[in-house]
This record gives structure tokens, C-alpha cells and sequence, in this order.
């Protein structure tokens, strides 16, 4: 009976990853439609861009056939998606080389400043949501929800301009920009990239922190953990051992929502700093108008959204036994 009961739990598992799965596919494909007629709703073209304003109109026709830009646009994203699902990108419009070499020497540089942020911001959120929870009500409780609702609230470029203001100008401890090669050792690189981390991790620590907190708290009023409390477990283990297991949905998702948030949402960031991030790449597309190196930036990010989603409910699902259940 329990194999019996431990293999229907497992195949009811599967059957609910394989359904987020496929949603995140059909999810892909409307964003990928979403990002293509975004595109072309934007004025002018890389044709316009790379001849100027100078440039005749027999001229700029000649380019525009040259790059492609004349065929109908179903035939257009027809090809694109179809070199997307194969690996190919297509050509930077811009750069005149391959897509995939130019994110290639950018999309590290996102991945490792994102990895770094998120070994400094989990623990020290965890941290943060956690002890304020098992405070809930106390002076500990409400200043830590005091600051990190003022974290919240404070947009990234004010961020990062207080960061320039007091690391750079008046302590100069730290440069302004992010300046960052292959040659650097790993303290000078840790130093350059010091000040979009920091940035980053303001919003992505009160974030987290805020969305732990709840989770803990909704576990903390269940009568299991009444149960435990009387028969004398522990404050620490109570909140590891019976409140955390039940409360890593929220967080996970929590998780997943703000490292997506690395990924995406650091255009303002990497723009600030001048870090040589996929962000970045993408803001230089749209003003250049390349149009096949912004459309799969885009879907880069977007598939990193759905895959960190996926990954939470996954989680989810493996971690508690009800979500199987349901």
C-alpha cells in the first residue's frame, strides 16, 4: 500500500511538472509574438539608423532589401522563430555578425554579476524575513519592516546615485563605473562591480525578505506549530523543522521572482554603472534598432523567467506532499 501510494504521489507529480511545463512552452511562443510586433512598432529601422538622416530614400530602400527588412513581417518572424527553436538568432543588423556572438560575449557578464548578487542577497533576505517573523510585533519586527518597505520603495537609479554619491565621491572607495576585463584578478573585479551588487541587492533583499516574512507568519498561526511549541521545541527549531518545509513555496517563488529580476530587470542598473551586461546590449538594440539582437535579448530573459518559475513550482511540488495531493 505505501508503494503503491508513494508511486500515485510521484505520477501525479510528473503529470502536474509536465502541465507547468507545457504551459511555459505555449507561454514562450505569445511572448515571442508579443516581442516581434513590439518591434516593429517602433519607429524607424536599423536601415535609417546606420545611413542617417542625410541618407536617400533610394538609399536607405537599397539597405533595407539588403538587410531583409522589405519581406512581409510573417515571413520575417517566421524565420526568426524558426532560427530561435534552432539556435540561431540570426544576424546582428549593427554589429553585421552572427546574434549569438555578440550575446555570447555579454551574457556571462549578466550571469556572474546575477550570481554574485544572489549569494549575498538570499542568505542575508532569509535572514532578514525569518528573524522578523519569529520577532512579529516586537521592536526588531517593526524596524526591520520600517526599512525594508523603504528599500522597496526607493526606485534603482536613486540607488545606485546615493551608492556614487557616498562609495565613490565622498569615500572614494569605490569607482563610479563598472570597468571589468578578462585580465582582472578576482579582487579587482569584485571591486569594479562592487556598486551595481550593492544596488541590486537593496531591492532584491527587501523583496524577499518582505515575501519570507509572510510565508513564515501564515505557518506560524497552524496548529502544528502550536503543538510543537507546548511540547517544548525549541523557538529555532520549530521555524527549520516544521514552519520552513511547509513555507518554502512562497519562498521559493520568492526567490525565483527576484533572481529573475537579476536578469531583467537590471537595464537600469547595468545602464548606470556601464556594465557590459546583456541589459545593456539590449538598450544599445533599441536605440540602434537591431532588431534580431533585441528580440532574442528579450526572449533570453524571458525564457530565464519561465525556466527560474518552473524550477519554484518544481520545488514546490517535490517539497510539499498537499501540492502533489492536489
Amino acid at each position: 500500500m505505501a508503494g503503491a501510494a508513494t508511486f500515485s504521489g510521484m505520477k501525479a507529480a510528473l503529470i502536474l511538472i509536465g502541465k507547468r511545463f507545457a504551459s511555459s512552452l505555449l507561454t514562450l511562443l505569445l511572448v515571442s509574438m508579443t516581442i516581434f510586433v513590439i518591434a516593429q512598432l517602433l519607429p524607424g529601422d536599423a536601415a535609417q539608423e546606420a545611413l542617417g538622416q542625410s541618407a536617400t530614400a533610394e538609399q536607405v530602400a537599397a539597405l533595407r532589401h539588403e538587410m531583409g527588412l522589405d519581406r512581409p513581417a510573417p515571413v520575417r518572424y517566421a524565420s526568426w522563430l524558426s532560427g530561435m527553436v534552432s539556435g540561431d538568432p540570426g544576424q546582428s543588423l549593427v554589429a553585421n555578425m552572427p546574434v549569438a556572438e555578440v550575446i555570447s560575449s555579454r551574457l556571462p557578464n549578466s550571469l556572474l554579476l546575477a550570481a554574485l548578487t544572489a549569494l549575498i542577497a538570499v542568505p542575508a533576505a532569509l535572514a532578514i524575513g525569518i528573524g522578523s517573523a519569529m520577532n512579529r510585533g516586537g521592536r526588531i519586527d517593526r524596524a526591520l519592516n520600517i526599512t525594508t518597505l523603504s528599500m522597496v520603495a526607493v526606485p534603482e537609479f536613486l540607488v545606485a546615485t546615493i551608492a556614487v554619491l557616498l562609495f565613490s565621491v565622498e569615500l572614494r572607495w569605490l569607482p563610479s563605473i563598472a570597468l571589468v576585463s578578462d585580465e582582472m584578478s578576482w579582487g579587482e573585479y569584485l571591486r569594479g562591480v562592487a556598486m551595481p551588487i550593492l544596488t541590486l541587492s537593496v531591492v532584491v533583499i527587501a523583496q524577499m525578505a518582505r515575501m519570507t516574512r509572510a510565508a513564515v507568519i501564515d505557518q506560524m498561526d497552524r496548529p502544528y506549530v502550536e503543538m510543537a511549541v507546548l511540547k517544548g521545541v525549541a523557538p529555532v527549531q520549530v521555524v527549520l523543522k516544521h514552519i520552513m518545509p511547509n513555507a518554502i513555496a512562497p519562498i521559493v517563488n520568492a526567490m525565483a521572482l527576484s533572481l529573475s529580476y537579476l536578469l531583467g530587470g537590471a537595464v537600469i542598473v547595468e545602464t548606470i554603472f556601464n556594465y557590459p551586461g546583456l541589459a545593456s546590449l539590449m538598450v544599445n538594440a533599441v536605440t540602434s534598432r537591431d532588431m534580431p539582437l533585441l528580440q532574442a535579448c528579450a526572449m533570453i530573459f524571458c525564457a530565464a523567467y519561465l525556466i527560474l518559475m518552473l524550477i519554484a513550482d518544481v520545488t514546490a511540488i517535490l517539497a510539499n506532499p498537499r501540492l502533489r495531493a492536489q
